[in-house]
């Protein structure tokens, strides 16, 4: 089921996949950075399959079929209003008890609610190559999508998910590419998440290394399973669909539903 939802102030589109118990938690996906509710394509489905849970997908601000920006950079707490916005849409659904699933910068506001302890509490954290701090591989190759997106095809490839594709590029490309963003670093921030995580990256993940999840870990008490997967780059649920699945399985045994 898909529909539009007022939170934080944007009108946002979501889609509903499988039934659930009522009282069951939801799995909530979040996007990367130049992705969408419609980028995720089957993966809702397999999910629901797997886990027996509802699975909720949602278009962020400036992206997919939700509002666009109208300037951009964005905010330096854009990450930070991310979590916010996520927790606004999850109230104005009557989610209760969201397990967050985030790909990239998704996983980086997934791990930010979670750090909060914004309402709805999350249950649970899957980052799918999260980062915490900007590395100079992430910098490097936020650069080169520049070029792909002016010169090459990639403008043309994301037009099909996004109504405004704009927006979404440049709303990511130029705030991660501010020279202010150079310092950028939630890593003090993470000693807040009380619920479990999973951390899950690529070998061959071109934004980011194994630090990131290392830092990670560290900062949440070591409690963190981390599952660094060969022949994967930095789409984890595309190239190693089934260990992501694992994983989330795995972290679902360790959640603790509030009675």
């Amino acid at each position: 089921m898909k529909g539009f939802v007022e939170a934080a102030g944007h009108r946002l589109e979501y889609e509903w996949t499988g039934l659930g118990a009522a009282d069951s938690p939801v799995v909530v996906l979040l996007h990367q950075g130049l992705g969408s509710m419609g980028l995720w394509r089957d993966f809702p489905k397999h999910v629901h399959e797997a886990t027996g849970l509802r699975v909720l997908a949602y278009s962020r601000w400036g992206y997919g079929q939700s509002d666009p920006l109208k300037t951009f950079p964005r905010s330096a707490r854009w990450m930070h209003e991310g979590a916010e916005e996520l927790a606004a849409l999850l109230a104005a659904l009557g989610v209760a008890r969201p397990v967050l699933l985030g790909h990239s910068d998704g996983a980086t506001i997934a791990l930010l609610h979670a750090a909060q302890r914004l309402a709805p509490p999350a249950l649970g954290v899957l980052a799918m190559a999260p980062h915490v701090f900007l590395e100079r591989e992430g910098i490097v190759s936020m650069a080169k999508a520049r070029a792909a997106y002016e010169e090459g095809e990639l403008r043309q490839k994301l037009a099909r998910f996004h109504a405004d594709v704009d927006s979404a590029f440049y709303g990511w490309n130029v705030t991660w590419l501010m020279p202010s963003m150079r310092g950028w670093n939630v890593e003090a921030e993470l000693g807040g998440i009380a619920c479990p995580v999973a951390l899950v990256q690529g070998v061959s993940d071109e934004y980011g290394t194994p630090a990131q999840l290392e830092s990670i870990k560290a900062h949440t008490g070591g409690r963190a399973e981390i599952a660094l997967l060969e022949n994967c780059g930095h789409s984890p649920h595309i190239d190693q669909r089934g260990a992501v699945l694992g994983a989330l399985k795995r972290l679902l045994a360790k959640v603790k539903v509030p009675a």
